[in-house]
């Protein structure tokens, strides 16, 4: 692994590297160059699986982290690329070229977090939330509760315990 990161340090100016285990390291990158470091890796590293993408809302720094997994099969090592983007103009270059199945995390992220990619296909079609018109509810800005309060009704016959008390009830 010191070999493939030493490549990438030399060649992508990564920062934050973390070695989470022996076989895992989780490096940062400019957005600007977040698809060409995972090229590089696909073609020249031999990481050619692509094993998920995923995001996290940093509202309070007004940024979104995006976090690709890349495997390399033979060699039995994960290199997780995490890049920041803004929150107000949330867009990031696709991915699809290089996985096909990129595009589909993409559409969720889109549809989950309001996070463009665009020439993505299908980007813009539904995901799950059909017909949905609210702010996407991945965003921690989304007031859960306000939307259930607001959407669903109390059904009859229902209570809500204190999970404390209620623990204590039955375990005695």
């Amino acid at each position: 692994m010191e070999n493939i990161i030493k490549d990438i340090q030399n060649r992508f100016e990564v920062s934050d590297i973390v070695n989470q285990r022996d076989n895992i390291t989780f490096v940062t990158c400019e957005k600007e160059k977040t698809i060409a470091l995972i090229t590089h890796m696909k073609k020249n590293l031999g990481f050619k699986h692509f094993v998920l993408m995923t995001a996290v809302d940093w509202i309070e720094d007004g940024l979104f982290q995006l976090t690709y997994i890349l495997n390399n099969p033979k060699k039995k090592l994960d290199v997780a690329i995490r890049t920041f983007i803004s929150r107000e103009n949330a867009t990031m270059e696709t991915a699809h070229k290089l996985w096909k199945q990129v595009s589909t995390y993409q559409r969720e992220l889109k549809e989950m977090f309001g996070i463009d990619f665009p020439g993505s296909p299908r980007v813009n079609e539904s995901f799950i939330l059909e017909g949905w018109n609210d702010i996407p509810p991945y965003r921690r800005d989304f007031q859960t509760k306000e939307y259930a309060e607001k959407t669903y009704f109390p059904r009859p016959g229902r209570k809500t315990n204190d999970p404390s008390e209620y623990m204590k009830k039955n375990m005695s």
